[in-house]
């Protein structure tokens, strides 16, 4: 696992989500106010990540509720449009994640020149968006034939709305995606943005896996963050740098600077 020391240049990253606001095609999309104020609002949290001091940042459609499975192209689109216009303000390590199209995500990956993705690339499950099956064997295919190696993959193994068909428990799925998938790494979820991550659940899926990084996912705050990182390999954090911790505020730099700060003295 020293590609997370090369890429991140830190061991234990903290993976920033950039949050875009509702994009064209979107319910929520306001189109009096148009692409100029997603603009605004992605370059406005993405300086007060920065700031703040995160390791990496990882942009989403995370306002595109209700979400698809397969996303329209529009929204792809948009988010490529969107990262070009700020890449020359980006400083640190960038990913994407397209809710929750995998195929889309590694598209628009590999558009703009990001270093990893993350998604539900493995499993079937029943979920609050209906039925939601993958196929990892796809999802590499596509990403080598675009050209994107360089593309580190996590699966999120543990995703959010969402259970697993069948009979297995996360050990089990851990080693076999981890055998089977060629995931970088693994991603431990609450049930939904915002909700801690399990420890047993993200220390079992820890000790199940010998060669595959292991991310907390959602619910890292400033009071966990000690104990997260005694197991995770990284963690992904989003809620807890908005504004008052909600989800649907803005970023707040100096949660982050407290937060980065907490996450620094975990890891030493």
């Amino acid at each position: 696992m020293e590609w997370i020391k090369d890429l991140f240049g830190v061991k234990k990253p903290i993976i920033a989500m950039c949050h875009l606001r509702a994009l064209p095609g979107d319910p929520d999309y306001d189109a009096a106010k148009g692409l100029a104020y997603v603009m605004e609002k992605a370059r406005a949290d993405l300086r007060a990540l920065q700031d703040g001091g995160v390791d990496a940042v990882m942009f989403s459609n995370e306002y595109s509720t209700p979400y698809l499975l397969q996303v329209e192209p529009i929204t792809h689109v948009t988010m490529a449009r969107v990262i070009g216009e700020l890449m020359g303000e980006i400083r640190v390590p960038y990913g994407v994640n397209v809710l929750w199209d995998p195929k889309a995500t590694i598209e628009l990956a590999v558009a703009v020149g990001a270093s990893f993705v993350r998604e539900i690339f493995s499993g079937v499950y029943a979920s609050d968006f209906g039925l939601w099956n993958t196929n990892s064997g796809e999802v590499v295919r596509l990403r080598n034939r675009l050209g994107g190696q360089q593309v580190k993959l996590f699966y999120n193994i543990v995703p959010e709305a969402a259970v697993y068909l069948g009979n297995r428990d996360i050990a089990s799925i851990a080693r076999s995606t981890e055998f089977n998938a060629q995931p970088d790494a693994l991603c431990v979820s609450g049930l939904i943005a915002g909700a801690e991550t399990d420890v047993a659940t993200l220390r079992v899926v820890k000790d199940a896996v010998r060669e595959t990084a292991v991310f907390a996912n959602t619910g890292v705050r400033t009071a966990n963050v000690a104990a997260q990182l005694a197991i995770a390999d990284g963690a992904i954090v989003g809620t807890t740098f908005k504004q008052d911790g909600y989800i649907w505020s803005d970023v707040d730099q100096r949660r982050v600077a407290e937060f980065m700060q907490a996450a620094r003295t975990a890891r030493g």
